[in-house]
């Protein structure tokens, strides 16, 4: 059988690594790490504890996951990350710790992180997102499942992005992105709905329509956002549009970031939205 881990690993004793798990060379893997059958760690790759890994995990050469957080308000708290399976975490990125005790950055599962991406603390990615190139996650980010994250931008902490989304390249990106939508730009609008990621998720023809019509009613009838949410709570009990409209109402609450404008002055109001 061959050797699974490079004799120029470093590995904490009380590391606990399935004997599936293949390490490359000069990776440094520290206390109170668990790692999952069949995850590869790749050379150089730096893991701190506490942290978890399940099963089926691609970490690629120079990533570095579980650091303590870039956040002043650290005080050296055992906080976690924890990570799902079946996850491609590419080249240098970089995944943080939560910043006080009891608290955990998250990454689900079947997820692919590309080079250089930064995931800060308490952020949570949930199933089959994809985060392209030199994209920054800032504090407390939330993205929901089957969302693309265009590359080579930056996120605000608190944002919250909505499942099946998809984010334009170097965009800037301020305020809660709604699920469905397309968005891009500085500063960063809702131009459309996603639909290329809508089909692909396997959309019907009737479920697009409602959507279509749920757009309308946003970003194109002139309708101030209450009067808009009023509407859109009646148009249909479709779950896509539930879901649309849940989000929407939870993000004008206190806590959150606000929702993202559209690309014409009607629909959403920016001076609704401004915290």
């Amino acid at each position: 059988m061959p050797t699974l881990i490079h004799p120029t690993a470093v590995i904490a004793e009380s590391a606990n690594l399935h004997p599936t798990v293949q390490v490359g060379p000069y990776a440094v893997i520290g206390e109170q790490v668990e790692v999952g059958a069949g995850t590869t760690i790749g050379a150089h790759v730096v893991i701190e504890g506490p942290t978890k890994i399940g099963s089926g995990n691609r970490i690629f050469p120079g990533a570095a996951i579980g650091i303590e957080p870039q956040d002043l308000k650290y005080a050296g708290a055992p906080s976690m990350v924890k990570i799902g399976d079946n996850n491609q975490i590419r080249e240098f990125v970089t995944v943080n710790r939560a910043t006080y005790a009891g608290e955990s950055t998250v990454i689900g599962n079947g997820n692919l992180l590309m080079a250089y991406v930064h995931v800060a603390h308490n952020c949570i990615i949930e199933d089959s997102v994809v985060i392209a190139n030199a994209v920054s996650l800032a504090g407390h980010i939330k993205i929901e499942s089957k969302a693309v994250i265009g590359g080579v931008l930056g996120i605000h902490q608190f944002v919250h992005i909505g499942k099946m989304a998809m984010v334009g390249g170097m965009s800037k990106v301020v305020r809660d992105v709604p699920p469905f939508m397309l968005v891009e730009g500085h500063p960063c609008l809702v131009r459309s709905l996603n639909l290329v990621g809508l089909k692909r998720a396997g959309l019907t023809s009737a479920d697009l329509a409602i959507l279509k019509n749920a757009f309308r009613i946003l970003y194109r009838s002139g309708k101030l956002f209450s009067e808009a949410l009023e509407e859109l709570e009646l148009l249909s009990e479709n779950r896509y549009i539930q879901e649309l409209h849940q989000f929407l109402s939870m993000s004008l609450g206190s806590k959150r970031r606000g929702p993202m404008p559209g690309k014409m002055s009607k629909g959403v109001k920016l001076e609704e939205v401004d915290n």
